[in-house]
């Protein structure tokens, strides 16, 4: 069975980062032909530093990763062919699914949807709609947080090797040219989206009760940290004190090197929809910026996972869980002190919800055995 996935790169490293997570795991784990369309390059080679951001056509990892380009060429068309985040298909290639309609069976076409732990998502997942002129039918399909929907992608192995690095943590920090924490010290990895309000965490960490070594990887982060700090020569490899706060600066990271740093925070500061996920699977307390959407469409996103996240948590923890999200999700002054002060009840409780979430397939089956169905 052959895959065909588009992605058309909106949020720098969330869409292709999942695209990338998502073809991989098709090609190594089930041994599926997947060929990859991603109109940047460049932001893919920074996940994954082996691609040519000037080849056309190229294979790692086993994917065939293509430049989506216009125009677009002639190819047959997939067995299995999905559109990530709503992107429109060329025109050429659905005219090749239909080309192909006169196999034993016309193409799967799945719209692989955001990620939302929105209710509506249950009702909405896998339900058809017929193309308006031509016979073919699009599927729809929505990652989420319950058996009722798609699941979020997690590799066979990945809760193992998270067990297996967090028991042996001095080694990371040592194979990775960094510094081995402190007992006292909390650790703190920082990805987030330009509108972040830097200035206000900094000024939080730097009076906090209690030392923080933050890492930052270069990146919209680091861009921040000048500009807040006023400090434009700042690269990686640079440390920065101030009060209580040490800032380590480290170079970007391909994906499963940055998974590892998740898994060895304390607290992990992460942004749209795959890191956002990579840091649930690292069962280490962590704080979401969403993707900003147009009329603040993105609040009520966050306040359904909110809701969801903080459900079993005591009251007092889940007040300061969801007003610090709120706060850095708003641009207003951050009370780290207080939101710190539960540090014990969430790693436990995010040990739980990862737990839990694992209880529930994975995205990648649920998607394979959804195509098998049809």
């Amino acid at each position: 069975m052959g895959w065909d996935l588009f992605c058309r790169v909106i949020d720098n490293y969330g869409d292709i980062g999942f695209c990338w997570r998502l073809s991989r795991q098709l090609t190594t784990e089930y041994g599926l032909a997947v060929r990859l369309w991603v109109d940047d390059l460049t932001s893919l080679q920074r996940i994954c530093p082996s691609v040519d951001p000037h080849q056309t056509s190229q294979q790692r990892c086993g994917v065939q990763i293509n430049h989506w380009i216009d125009p677009f060429p002639d190819v047959v068309a997939a067995d299995v062919v999905i559109e990530a985040y709503g992107c429109e298909l060329p025109e050429k290639y659905i005219q090749a699914m239909l080309s192909s309609h006169s196999r034993s069976r016309q193409p799967v076409w799945i719209n692989l949807e955001y990620l939302s732990a929105e209710s509506w998502v249950e009702e909405y997942h896998r339900l058809c709609s017929p193309h308006p002129r031509l016979p073919l039918t699009k599927y729809f399909f929505f990652p989420g947080f319950t058996a009722n929907t798609g699941g979020l992608l997690r590799e066979k192995n990945l809760l193992a090797q998270r067990d297996n690095t967090q028991q042996n943590g001095a080694n990371w920090w040592s194979q990775n040219d960094l510094p081995i924490p402190d007992e006292t010290e909390t650790v703190i990895s920082l990805f987030c989206y330009d509108t972040a309000p830097i200035s206000n965490l900094l000024e939080a960490w730097t009076h906090s009760q209690t030392p923080i070594r933050c890492i930052i990887p270069e990146g919209q982060a680091l861009n921040l940290l000048r500009n807040g700090l006023n400090r434009s020569a700042l690269k990686a490899g640079h440390v920065i004190r101030q009060g209580k706060l040490t800032v380590q600066i480290i170079p970007f990271l391909p994906q499963e090197q940055y998974d590892q740093l998740l898994w060895m925070c304390d607290c992990n500061f992460v942004r749209g929809e795959d890191s956002f996920v990579r840091a649930q699977w690292a069962a280490r307390p962590l704080v979401w910026q969403i993707y900003p959407q147009a009329d603040n469409a993105h609040y009520a996103k966050l306040e359904a996972f909110l809701n969801r996240y903080s459900q079993t948590l005591v009251e007092e923890a889940s007040h300061a869980f969801r007003a610090f999200h709120h706060d850095w999700n708003k641009g207003e002054r951050l009370d780290w002190n207080h939101f710190w002060k539960y540090h014990t009840v969430f790693r436990q409780h995010a040990r739980i919800w990862s737990n839990q979430l694992a209880a529930i397939s994975d995205l990648t089956f649920n998607l394979i055995e959804f195509c098998k169905r049809q």
